[in-house]
C-alpha cells in the first residue's frame, strides 16, 4: 500500500514536470527569431507568406524579428487607435508588395526588412495629420510614402553595405520630413500639426509628478510606434519580451535614460510624461545592448552611453527642427547607432556582422560557442607543438 502511494506521488510529480517541459518548449518555439517558420512557409500560399513577412516587418521597427510579436504589436496599435492600426498595416503591406514587384532580395523581403520603414511613415502621417481620424485622403500619401521607402532602402543599402552598416530607418526619416515640408501645416488637403520644441519653457506649472514620469518610461517604448497609451505600450513591451528578454530590458533602460536626460536639461514636462523623450534612448540602447554587439558588461555600459547620446541628440535636434515646426523623429538614435557601429578598438571585437544579427540571446550563445571552440583549438595546437 505504501509502495503504491509512493508510485502515485512519483507519477503525479513526473506528470507535472512533463507538463512544465511542454509549456517551456512551446514558449521557446514562440520566442526568438522563429527561423523554422520561414522553412515551413516556403511552399505555402503567397498571401500567407506576405502576412508573415508583414508581421516580421512590424517587429523590425523595434529591432525585433518575430511574427508573433508583430501580431501583438498590431493588436496594441488597433487597441490604441483603429485608424492608426489600419494605417500601420497598410504601410507595411504596401512597402512589402512594392519590394516584391521591384524584385528585391527574397530573403530581405521575407525577413520584413522592406516593411518597417513604410509602416513608420504611414503611422507618423496619421499622428501629425490635423484632419482627424478616418480622413481617407491620407491613404494616398501613406501608400506613396511607403513605396518610396523601398526605393530609398534599396539605394542606401548598396552604399552602407560597404561598411557593413544597416540601412535602419534612414528611409523613414527622410520620407516623413520631405512629406511634412511639402505639405505644411496649413495645406488644404493634408494639414498637419506643428511641432513644439521640447526645450520651450512652460509658463506655469513647475511641479514634477513622479508617477507620470514613471509612466512615461513605459510610454517611451510605445512611442517607437507613435503610441501614447499606457495599456498598448505595455503590450508592446510584452511583445519585445517574447522575442528577447534582454532586448526588453534594454528598451526600458534606454527609455529611463532618455527621461533622465530630459530631466537634466529641464525640458517641458509633457514631453517627459508622454514618453517622447524616451524612445530614441530606448532604440539607441537596444541597438548596442545585445543586438549589433554581443552582450557583455562592457557592451552593456556602452549601450547606456549610447542611450544618453541618443537622448541628448534628440533633444538638440528637436529644439532645432521644432523652430520650423518639424519633428526630429528617430534621427538621433539612427545616427548614434550608426556612429557606434563605426567605432574601432576593443569594443569592435564584440561587433556582430549585420547579416548575422539575430536575437541577443542567440548572439550571446553563438559567441560563447565560438570562444569555446577557439580555446579548444588553441589547446590542441599547444599540445601538438609541445609534442
Amino acid at each position: 500500500m505504501w509502495t503504491d502511494a509512493k508510485a502515485e506521488v512519483g507519477e503525479a510529480s513526473g506528470s507535472r514536470a512533463s507538463i512544465r517541459r511542454r509549456v517551456l518548449n512551446s514558449l521557446l518555439l514562440c520566442a526568438g527569431d522563429m527561423g523554422y517558420l520561414d522553412k515551413y512557409m516556403q511552399d505555402k500560399l503567397f498571401v500567407l507568406q506576405l502576412a508573415v513577412s508583414g508581421l516580421r516587418g512590424v517587429t523590425r521597427v523595434i529591432l525585433a524579428n518575430n511574427p508573433l510579436s508583430g501580431a501583438l504589436i498590431l493588436a496594441a496599435l488597433f487597441w490604441a487607435s483603429p485608424w492608426q492600426g489600419l494605417l500601420g498595416t497598410l504601410g507595411v503591406l504596401v512597402s512589402t508588395l512594392t519590394a516584391v514587384i521591384m524584385g528585391q532580395d527574397s530573403t530581405e523581403v521575407s525577413g520584413g526588412l522592406h516593411g518597417f520603414n513604410g509602416m513608420l511613415v504611414s503611422l507618423l502621417m496619421g499622428v501629425f495629420s490635423s484632419a482627424g481620424d478616418w480622413y481617407w485622403w491620407l491613404v494616398v500619401p501613406a501608400c506613396l510614402g511607403s513605396a518610396t521607402c523601398v526605393f530609398l532602402y534599396s539605394g542606401l543599402s548598396s552604399l552602407l553595405d560597404r561598411w557593413d552598416l544597416p540601412v535602419s530607418v534612414f528611409p523613414f526619416n527622410i520620407t516623413i520630413l520631405l512629406y511634412l515640408l511639402c505639405t505644411g501645416p496649413n495645406n488644404p488637403y493634408f494639414p498637419h500639426h506643428a511641432v513644439m520644441p521640447p526645450g520651450a519653457l512652460e509658463p506655469n506649472d513647475t511641479k514634477l509628478l513622479t508617477v507620470e514620469v514613471t509612466r512615461g518610461i513605459f510610454l517611451g517604448v510605445g512611442q517607437i510606434f507613435a503610441c501614447g497609451a499606457l495599456g498598448p505600450s505595455l503590450l508592446i513591451v510584452g511583445a519585445v519580451l517574447l522575442y528577447s528578454p534582454l532586448l526588453a530590458v534594454h528598451a526600458l533602460l534606454g527609455s529611463a535614460v532618455g527621461t533622465l536626460a530630459g530631466l537634466s536639461v529641464a525640458v517641458r514636462h509633457d514631453s517627459l510624461y508622454s514618453g517622447l523623450l524616451g524612445f530614441n534612448g530606448a532604440l539607441g540602447c537596444m541597438a548596442v545592448g545585445g543586438l549589433f554587439f554581443t552582450f557583455t558588461w562592457r557592451t552593456h555600459l556602452f549601450a547606456i552611453a549610447s542611450a544618453f547620446l541618443s537622448a541628448y541628440a534628440d533633444i538638440a535636434l528637436s529644439n532645432l527642427l521644432g523652430t520650423v515646426g518639424l519633428p526630429a523623429c528617430s534621427w538621433a538614435a539612427t545616427l548614434t547607432s550608426t556612429l557606434m557601429l563605426l567605432l574601432t578598438g576593443s569594443l569592435a571585437t564584440y561587433r556582430i556582422p549585420v547579416g548575422q544579427v539575430m536575437a541577443p540571446e542567440h548572439n550571446l550563445r553563438s559567441r560563447t560557442q565560438w570562444e569555446a571552440g577557439n580555446t579548444a583549438e588553441r589547446e590542441s595546437t599547444d599540445v601538438l607543438t609541445f609534442i
